[in-house]
């Protein structure tokens, strides 16, 4: 369990931390195996995986009557805006660097919030609509490199625009997990989820999948996709999750502004350098953003007699 002891607010601030370091490892292994692979026969693969190796630690820690899936069509909503997420994620990072992706995830919590007012009505407060102003504000300065001239003439990449139609299906699984969520509980929700995601690939996958040379895929494919199955998916699937049933949906994904500063200390690690250090303000702008939503976030509700 995340965060045992702790207040359910406090738990989901935990896992979404945890999340944020996790998902941005994605971008930078994910910038490095994209060229070598087609993303739907990764995706294919990934969701695979996960949903075996998931259902196994189900089977083991709650018996095999938890793997039940109710109501399957849920599942099915769930996994095509998981699957749509990830597979342009994964196509994008072929034409955009991870940073300037990594910059575009965070307008996720911006369009989050919409689909959280749409769906759920859940209103944001002046201090989240301003906090979510400054974070569009910082991706955008990261995402045009601090470059007034591309800009004003929109000259925005190939990679971020796909990027962007992926990250409004991963605002809409928020509230959605919230909407159709009936009681069960996180491990085997996710693993429903990674389990449909899969089987709504598979039709566009299939012959990715059989024209692939497995056999002969580069190593970084492979710690990639071991990497992405175990934590990008499963672990940080169950957090996502998680969180969601504790926080609104424009909080949790407020951590997503953590991201880009956490993929410019994986590109570091794996000796890629850093971006320009102007383009380093914007990060700093998401971080403003972060701390205005995350700021007396457990403060007691004022209920009118």
């Amino acid at each position: 369990m995340v965060g045992a002891g702790l207040a359910p607010p406090a738990r989901g601030h935990l896992a979404m931390l945890l999340f944020s370091a996790l998902v941005a490892g994605s971008f930078s292994l994910g910038g490095l195996a994209a060229p070598e692979i087609d993303p739907r026969a990764f995706m294919a693969a990934r969701f695979l995986f996960a949903a075996l190796l998931l259902a196994l630690v189900v089977r083991a820690t709650m018996g095999p009557g938890a793997l039940k899936f109710r109501a399957p069509w849920r599942y099915a909503v769930l996994g095509a805006l998981y699957a749509g997420y990830f597979v342009g994620m994964f196509w994008a990072l072929r034409y955009g660097a991870p940073v300037s992706l990594a910059a575009v995830f965070t307008l996720t919590p911006l369009l989050a919030g919409l689909a959280g007012w749409v769906l759920l009505r859940q209103a944001a407060t002046g201090r989240m609509a301003v906090a979510l102003a400054i974070g569009a504000a910082g991706a955008l300065w990261v995402i045009f490199r601090a470059d007034l001239d591309a800009l004003f003439a929109f000259a925005v990449g190939r990679g971020e625009v796909i990027f962007f139609f992926a990250c409004i299906s991963h605002a809409l699984y928020i509230p959605v997990v919230r909407m159709v969520n009936r009681g069960e509980a996180v491990l085997p929700f996710t693993c429903g989820v990674l389990t449909f995601a899969f089987l709504v690939l598979l039709p566009v996958a299939a012959a990715p999948v059989a024209a692939t040379d497995w056999a002969a895929l580069p190593a970084i494919v492979w710690i990639t996709l071991a990497y992405i199955v175990v934590f990008a998916t499963m672990v940080s699937s169950y957090l996502l999750a998680f969180a969601s049933l504790r926080l609104p949906a424009a909080k949790v994904m407020a951590y997503t502004y953590l991201t880009p500063a956490w993929v410019i200390l994986w590109e570091f690690a794996l000796g890629h350098g850093g971006p320009p250090a102007l383009v380093i303000g914007g990060v700093g702008l998401t971080m403003v953003a972060l701390w205005l939503l995350l700021k007396d976030e457990d403060a007691p509700p004022v209920v009118a007699s």
